[in-house]
């Protein structure tokens, strides 16, 4: 047993057996993961007592070289150290809240005068902040809002109170164009100009509602007192902000605030949106990212992210509206999961908010890396099928025939989930009589990879047949039975209306259950439908110059140019069977003609007997 096996075991045999946070050190005494239990013993001891299915975490447990651990006396305050620790360590292992320095937030600085801005720099000793707001026409309609309502000063120059007392400051254009009242000399005073700063961070918090309230009794006032102008300066901010909670989505009829969350992930990425309803308006909505590091529950991720928020927003909310239950250290906080009602249409909103992000982030990969996607597409398959690599070329087979005649197939390759035309192949059906769709198959799949294996050619990683369970069959009798290749075989059913429908996989075939919006279900509906329009189009050119090579090719004299020049006057072979042997004779002369009306003549003649003898 080595150094580090002998040290472990040693920690692991006197852990206690109470909840708190544990921390893992990797062999340069860096914090690589820090966790949170509800008995230390069971939960470390597991991480070493049994084989990992996620390879994230063999990794982990490969690079522990010392366990650190802190007791406490719930689980809820184990949470609550282990969210500490996580931010203090930022240990490389655990998911962490992806940056939201891309987002803008509102600052309202701590100085003597107050400016309100927007700013992607946070610095919480300078000012407190209102935010990130994802949506930027928000956060510039606030900002609007507040230049209407309040005349804050603009300037970039800090101000203090000795400053203003002493004289140091002189006015700006900004007062001589109105647009503030001159705080700075003196003008107005700092009593006043705290009450528009503090107005302005009550409409950012929300609190429209009781601000309407108070504007409309100092309102009914001044007018008692006769004082109108005022009143009707207040009255103009009233309507300003009225105006601006109308914008505002209503929500709910509740009164109280409340914390919405929803999560969607996928293998990589876990996006959880926030709603902060205030009266029931929406006052905050912003979506964020953690990147999975080992292989978390939904669960797991969401609590992680209701701590984050509602830290970073200091979020005092009594009710956290969730899709599912989870176990949170706060206490007086009301869990509610809805069935139907407000509170259901206010987490179907943070749900579609949710989805929406992680499509936009996905089409943003993909435009900045067509690479990454297909990548992601291919891996997709993998995992629903369980291959055994990533499917970097795909081939997939059709069979066209009309009862049985001119019989073809087409063979489509798809490399890097795109479309390799020079690769496609087509194949008349050589040895199968009548209308046989299963000996076609194994026909066209014997010859294509019996010619790629001599050839030395690359062969698929993965054949998929455009139909069902059937298919599947008689497509590995060959590949498997005959060939001795081992290349997975999927099969795209369709339905009634003749839409992809379901994706088969496995022997015996069951069907690997997708998204019809998702991006893997429209990739394998181009693959069916390209292989469909490949093998019919191919028919259609075959069935086409068979009847054009049965009217006029067995004509004796008329050879490829004489028919070429008859179709270019006459336009079709039915106008040709109809025009006189004068008509015929100015195109292919006169011998050719006569040979032309006799042939169609007997053609008749033949087709008369025979409904006679009928």
């Amino acid at each position: 047993m080595s150094t580090r096996e002998e040290h472990i075991r040693s920690i692991l045999q006197r852990l206690p057996e109470s909840p708190g946070s544990y921390q893992y050190f990797d062999e340069h005494g860096t914090v690589i993961y820090v966790g949170k239990a509800k008995n230390l013993k069971r939960r470390v001891s597991s991480y070493f007592n049994r084989e990992h299915d996620s390879r994230k975490t063999a990794i982990l447990v490969s690079k522990i070289h010392d366990i650190h651990y802190t007791v406490v006396k719930t689980e809820a305050e184990a949470l609550l150290l282990e969210n500490q620790l996580i931010k203090q360590f930022q240990p490389r292992y655990n998911v962490l809240l992806k940056d939201g320095k891309s987002y803008p937030s509102i600052a309202v600085t701590k100085e003597y005068l107050p400016r309100i801005f927007k700013t992607r720099h946070i610095d919480r000793k300078g000012a407190i902040y209102f935010g990130p707001y994802s949506h930027i026409p928000t956060i510039n309609g606030l900002l609007e809002l507040f230049k209407n309502l309040y005349p804050i000063r603009r300037c970039h120059q800090p101000m203090s109170k000795e400053g203003v007392e002493t004289g140091k400051y002189k006015l700006c254009l900004e007062y001589h164009m109105k647009n503030c009242l001159g705080p700075c000399v003196g003008y107005q005073s700092h009593e006043e100009y705290m009450d528009y700063i503090n107005a302005s961070i009550r409409i950012l918090k929300g609190d429209t509602a009781a601000l309407r309230k108070e504007m409309l009794a100092q309102m009914q006032e001044l007018a008692a007192e006769m004082k109108f102008e005022e009143a009707q300066v207040i009255k103009r901010r009233y309507e300003l902000i009225t105006a601006h909670q109308e914008k505002s989505q209503i929500i709910t009829s509740t009164g109280h605030n409340i914390d919405v969350f929803s999560i969607d992930n996928d293998e990589r990425i876990a996006y959880i949106n926030y709603l902060h309803v205030v009266e029931g308006a929406i006052n905050q909505a912003f979506t964020f990212e953690y990147k999975k590091k080992l292989d978390e529950s939904k669960e797991e991720l969401l609590v992680r992210g209701i701590m984050d928020m509602r830290d970073r927003w200091g979020s005092e909310a009594k009710e956290i509206v969730l899709p599912f239950p989870v176990e949170l250290p706060l206490n007086d906080v009301e869990i509610t999961i809805p069935m139907r009602g407000d509170k259901r249409q206010l987490l179907a909103l943070s749900e579609l908010n949710v989805k929406q992000y992680k499509i936009d982030r996905l089409k943003q990969q993909d435009k900045l890396n067509p690479e990454q996607k297909a990548v992601r597409l291919m891996k997709e398959i993998q995992d629903h099928l369980k291959l055994p690599s990533l499917p970097i070329q795909i081939e997939c087979f059709d069979n066209s025939n009309i009862s049985g005649t001119d019989a073809v197939a087409g063979c489509v390759v798809f490399k890097k989930c795109k479309p390799s035309k020079a690769d496609y192949r087509k194949y008349n059906i050589k040895t199968v009589e009548g209308p046989d769709d299963y000996a076609s198959m194994q026909e066209v799949v014997r010859r294509r990879y019996s010619r790629m294996m001599e050839e030395g050619t690359p062969l698929p990683d993965l054949i998929i047949t455009d139909g069902g369970a059937g298919q599947m069959s008689v497509v590995r009798a060959v590949v498997e039975g005959e060939l001795g290749l081992q290349i997975p075989i999927a099969g795209l059913a369709k339905d009634d209306h003749h839409r992809t429908h379901e994706l088969l996989y496995g022997n015996p075939p069951m069907t690997v259950a997708l998204k019809p919006d998702s991006a893997l279900f429209r990739l394998l509906t181009q693959i069916q439908d390209e292989v469909h329009r490949y093998a019919i189009t191919f028919h259609r050119d075959k069935r086409s110059k068979s009847q054009l090579r049965s009217e006029l090719d067995t004509i004796p004299g008329v050879g490829p140019k004489t028919k070429q020049a008859l179709l270019k006057a006459f336009k079709s072979v039915k106008r040709i069977k109809e025009a006189s042997e004068e008509e015929l004779s100015k195109v292919a002369g006169e011998a050719k003609a006569k040979a032309i009306r006799n042939y169609f003549a007997q053609r008749n003649s033949s087709s008369a007997n025979n409904e006679l003898n009928k």
